[in-house]
């Protein structure tokens, strides 16, 4: 018998949002390993607010809605508002319930900003490391690290010399300007929409942008991110992030680091060495135009090891990461100006990409 067509309206619903998030959605497993991070930040999250006062939106909850915001590419708050007003499944991750109003998106902001400052996200991503069940997947001695251009939100119109020495165009503030001929460099200009900005390139023959440098530290046994930054881009930015980055995790024998041969620089083996570091960096085989080939620092003693090999065929896995977090995770090109903000949410980001990975990995691992 066919079915008619009409609309039907109850006054009350009976089903619980449990009941209506399928036993085996993915969101499931993620969001155990979320609520086992949140809850060890307890004590952090305690020191950000005030004990007196109008409660605000619970920086639980903030952070869940940001993990969908990565999960699902939503490119706004506005638009992550709008869907958390009528997606069952968002309301059940972030725990509003059926009839609880949706935040502002001013007011989320503005709480946001709080995290931020806070240095939560840094935390959030060592918390979710430090479960029982994803130490064990973790490599304590073989990382590999490097680094990536993140297009920042600022034209190249705004980069404009730093004493004012620059003139609108006739036409106003949106007419064409003529770069040709004009001599630029982060030196004498800056960028008026994002100060934190600088104008790099990548390499030889590619356009220079305004940018910042991501940087991900990640252990070679199941390739996940350990550690991540964000800096001001710079040809030296790579490898002093990555000092930082080790540095963070303390002095350990029988450390292996692989990385591709932008890091192999003396000055930069040096400091792994005496960091107690082994170097497993990608000899450039580059012959130079006087015929010479370009100097390493890394000889036979170091690549007539089975691991060096190793290294460098794994060391390779860290693409992957880059590349959900700017496809996926939306930071291909920022949509946030200064950088501590832009810093954090590529942290952030990196620690969803651990998440959306964990669950297989864990379903995966012997016990």
């Amino acid at each position: 018998m066919r079915g008619v067509d009409e609309r039907g309206c109850g006054l009350f619903s009976y089903v619980d949002l449990e009941a209506r998030v399928p036993a085996d959605h993915p969101l499931r497993a993620i969001r155990v390993l979320v609520d086992e991070a949140l809850a060890a930040l307890s004590a952090d999250f305690a020191g950000l607010y005030s004990k007196t006062g109008r409660p605000s939106i619970a920086p639980e909850k903030l952070l869940r809605a940001l993990l969908l915001q990565a999960f699902y590419t939503i490119r706004s708050e506005r638009q992550l508002m709008e869907q958390l007003d009528y997606n069952l499944l968002f309301r059940w991750f972030v725990g509003l319930s059926m009839d609880a109003p949706v935040w502002d998106t001013t007011t989320y902001s503005k709480n946001r900003d709080r995290l931020v400052a806070g240095d939560v996200a840094a935390r959030f991503l060592r918390a979710v490391l430090r479960g029982a069940r994803v130490r064990r997947l973790l490599s304590d001695e073989h990382f590999s690290v490097d680094g990536t251009l993140i297009e920042a939100w600022a034209s190249m119109e705004s980069f404009r010399r730093s004493d004012g020495g620059d003139a609108d165009p006739p036409g106003g503030r949106n007419a064409e300007r003529d770069f040709r001929g004009e001599r630029r460099s982060n030196a004498t200009h800056a960028s008026t929409t994002d100060a934190d900005a600088r104008l790099f390139r990548k390499g030889e023959g590619q356009s220079s942008r305004l940018c910042y440098m991501g940087h991900l530290l990640m252990e070679n046994r199941n390739a996940l991110i350990v550690d991540a930054a964000l800096t001001r881009a710079s040809g030296t930015a790579e490898r002093e992030a990555a000092l930082a980055m080790l540095g963070r995790r303390g002095r350990r024998r029988g450390v292996t680091l692989g990385a591709d041969k932008a890091y192999d620089v003396a000055t930069f083996v040096d400091a792994l060495r005496d960091h107690g570091v082994t170097p497993h960096i990608a000899v450039d085989g580059h012959v130079r135009k006087t015929g010479k080939p370009r100097a390493t620092r890394i000889d036979r003693r170091t690549t007539r090891h089975p691991g060096y090999a190793a290294s460098q065929r794994l060391r390779k896995r860290i693409e992957e990461g880059f590349g959900w977090i700017k496809t996926t995770g939306g930071l291909a090109k920022t949509r946030h100006r200064g950088l501590d903000r832009v810093g954090w949410m590529f942290t952030l980001t990196a620690a969803v990409y651990n998440l959306v990975r964990l669950p297989k990995l864990i379903a995966e691992a012997p016990t």
